[in-house]
């Protein structure tokens, strides 16, 4: 893609403002005839698609309507047992885009490589979620000027330790059997025996809850070597835990300084190329939403992105990491310490009118 320059976005009101630069980076809707989501029914089990390979199955404003419409719709259906969602194209699950919302029945998430952003939000508050040996996990939000929206303050400090914490400021990624034991897949699967999995799932005579972990459990691979290899964060958990348990992103620096260790030098190096607004809106929105309920965090989670698209950070990662690609952003500002308690309490404070209703 050639270099473009953002022009100036029109004074519109906030979701119009993302709606621009979703276009900037082309997840509108394709103009060929290739349905971007694929619903079907299929014995008992209602069928979701994601179907843009091209862009990892990026999900887009059109596909979120789709899609909210039709779980709506077979949460009413008394012959709709469970809810499976997947992606096309062997490379991703889902990797960008956002759709909340709460679903009454089973749902399983086959979550088959690249699942970041939206793909989290599509698969991390369900019952199920089945990682394969192709899943890469990641909320790289910061790095963009923004802050892990899908949920990301009701799951990510309910994760073992303070892992989620980590995850969060630093974009850390998790593959393969490792998504798993993070906590945040339920099963994991070899690729290969998915579609098997899934055949299975829809001829499913009595679908419930525990009909369905015990047929994803029969499928849980558990073989003797993975089960040897340790997690790739084990070594590093005390550290974790420690470093990233704190009241501030100052402190968590300062600790992360006076520890001196390779693994706390290199952690200063990745957050020290994140938003510092974004980071200390992160750790706030984590620590406020650990005794959130999910309803609430996502009202928080509103408000935060309407900061963010009043703000300067978004729309700069955007163009560095995303457009330009130079990977050279220009956050303002560009220190921790020039971002005040006060603007951060601005951005969380409610919106009147204009709030999320749930």
């Amino acid at each position: 893609m050639a270099a473009r320059v953002l022009r100036p976005l029109p004074r519109l009101k906030p979701f119009n403002r993302l709606q621009v630069i979703l276009q900037h980076l082309k997840m509108s809707k394709h103009t060929d005839s290739t349905a971007e989501v694929l619903l079907e029914k299929r014995g008992g089990a209602g069928i979701i698609t994601l179907n843009r390979p091209k862009v990892l199955n990026a999900i887009n404003l059109s596909m979120i309507r789709q899609i909210y419409s039709q779980i709506k719709s077979w949460e009413q259906d008394p012959e709709t047992f469970l809810i499976i969602i997947k992606g096309t194209g062997g490379k991703a699950f889902c990797a960008g885009g956002d759709i909340k919302g709460t679903c009454k029945k089973p749902y399983v998430a086959l979550i088959d490589g690249v699942t970041m952003g939206g793909g989290v939000g599509l698969s991390v508050h369900g019952h199920f979620r089945v990682a394969t040996e192709k899943t890469v996990f990641a909320m790289p939000e910061t790095a963009i000027g923004l802050f892990p929206d899908v949920g990301g303050g009701y799951f990510l400090p309910r994760l073992p330790g303070k892992i989620g914490y980590y995850l969060a400021l630093t974009g850390f990624r998790l593959k393969g059997r490792d998504v798993l034991k993070a906590g945040i897949a339920t099963h994991f699967v070899d690729s290969v025996k998915l579609p098997a999995l899934e055949k299975d799932l829809i001829t499913l005579k009595s679908p419930s809850t525990e009909n369905i972990a015990d047929l994803l459990n029969s499928y849980h691979v558990k073989s003797k070597v993975d089960q040897e290899k340790e997690f790739v964060l084990d070594e590093h958990m005390e550290k974790i835990n420690s470093l990233f348990s704190a009241n501030s992103m100052e402190e968590i620096v300062k600790k992360l300084k006076q520890d001196g260790s390779p693994f706390a030098i290199k952690q200063l190096e990745t957050i020290s190329k994140m938003s510092p607004t974004s980071l200390k809106m992160t750790l706030r929105q984590l620590r406020e939403g650990a005794s959130m309920s999910l309803q609430d965090v996502f009202t928080m989670e509103y408000r935060l992105s309407q900061a963010c698209m009043r703000g300067h950070d978004f729309y700069e990662g955007v163009r560095a990491v995303l457009i330009d690609k130079d990977q050279s952003p220009r956050w303002k500002p560009a220190a921790l310490e020039e971002v005040s308690d006060e603007f951060v309490d601005d951005c969380f404070k409610p919106l009147g009118d204009n709030d999320l209703k749930l």
